[in-house]
């Protein structure tokens, strides 16, 4: 029999299809693949795309040039401008405010042929320090409520170029489903005076049998109420709000977290495509009439990533109601990835 499981952090619930759950084997399907001609995020192409507002060398070299390993630069085609004010004014029954905001890409590294599997943990290392350098830069805007870094990999997971990038998009409203991630971890930490996602992780180290990685540095484990097969968390062991604030030693623990992940998931669906998103703290900025409305955020809210391969597409059902059927359960896909027979990693 199939159960509903409800997730306490997304407040959502969710269909567990247990018998006859399908296995790594029901999602090797073929790829769409996207060729270029001319790709803009590739060496000796700099002058294709806009100005970069950060990148790191192996040395210094003028900006503009090559002999670079991360690059980022607003991106050609933005959801959103970082120029003007944001005018917020009613229409009718309506708001309406302008489209303010900062949409950048990070290209990861100048092999158009790669993806992030194939990163060493220092080349890793690298692009984590880029996320960094552009949320404590951006979140110095008052307008901004909220910064979200996300990853797609793959034609089916969003991603119009295979060059390896990432982007950031910073908008000046809170998201609804981050604004009730924060409203669930501020309330639970009211009533109990612990983190939520703190005791979510003491839960699973416990059971065991969701997880998938734990290094006493970052875990990851298939969420209980998993809306997707294959989704997977990853967290750090210890508390931390803000994955800005993270030291050199943490970026080089989480890169391994990511590189042995992204491999596992690789080998066992056959370099699926797959969604990446950084669930960070807001910026901090002051609150007209809410002197303390961030009171609490460094104690009750607990930065991670989500990591959901796309492998199954929503339909009726699940846009009707806002309920998934996942078709694998959490325990079968962590025990999958977890119980991998990897080959070696160059």
């Amino acid at each position: 029999m199939s159960e509903l499981r409800w997730n306490p952090l997304r407040m959502n619930w969710v269909i567990v299809v247990k018998e006859r759950g399908r296995g790594p084997q029901d999602y090797h399907l073929e790829r769409e693949r996207v060729t270029t001609t001319s790709c803009p995020f590739c060496y000796g192409q700099e002058a294709k795309t806009t100005q970069e507002v950060f990148a790191i060398r192996p040395e210094a070299n003028p900006s503009g040039t090559s002999n670079w390993k991360v690059r980022v630069i607003p991106n050609k085609y933005p959801a959103l401008r970082i120029e003007g004010d944001l005018d917020k004014r009613g229409v009718g029954l309506y708001d309406v405010m302008n489209g303010v905001g900062a949409h950048e890409v990070i290209v990861e590294s100048p092999d158009h042929g790669r993806s992030m599997a194939d990163f060493s943990p220092a080349e890793i290392v690298d692009v984590l320090k880029a996320y960094r350098a552009r949320l404590l830069d951006l979140r110095k805007d008052p307008r901004f409520r909220y910064i979200i870094i996300f990853k797609n990999h793959g034609v089916e997971a969003g991603a119009t170029i295979p060059h390896p990038h990432s982007q950031l998009i910073a908008v000046p409203i809170t998201p609804p489903v981050v604004a009730t991630k924060l409203s669930v971890s501020r309330d639970y930490y009211h009533r109990k005076e612990r983190c939520l996602m703190c005791d979510m992780l003491d839960q699973e180290r416990e059971e065991k049998e969701r997880l998938v990685r734990d290094d006493d540095h970052f875990m990851v484990f298939a969420p209980f109420a998993s809306s997707f097969p294959f989704e997977l968390c990853i967290a750090p062991r210890r508390h931390s709000h803000d994955f800005a604030l993270l030291g050199d030693e943490e970026l080089t623990a989480l890169a391994e977290t990511l590189k042995d992940t992204l491999y596992r998931l690789r080998h066992v669906l056959r370099d699926p495509p797959y969604n990446l998103v950084l669930h960070n703290a807001p910026p901090m900025h002051l609150r007209l009439g809410k002197p303390s409305h961030w009171g609490s955020l460094p104690y009750d809210y607990h930065w991670h990533i989500e990591l959901v391969p796309r492998l199954v597409k929503t339909a009726g059902f699940e846009r009707g109601t806002g309920f998934h059927i996942n078709p694998t359960p959490p325990e079968q896909a962590a025990r999958y990835l977890r119980e991998a027979n990897l080959p070696a990693v160059l």
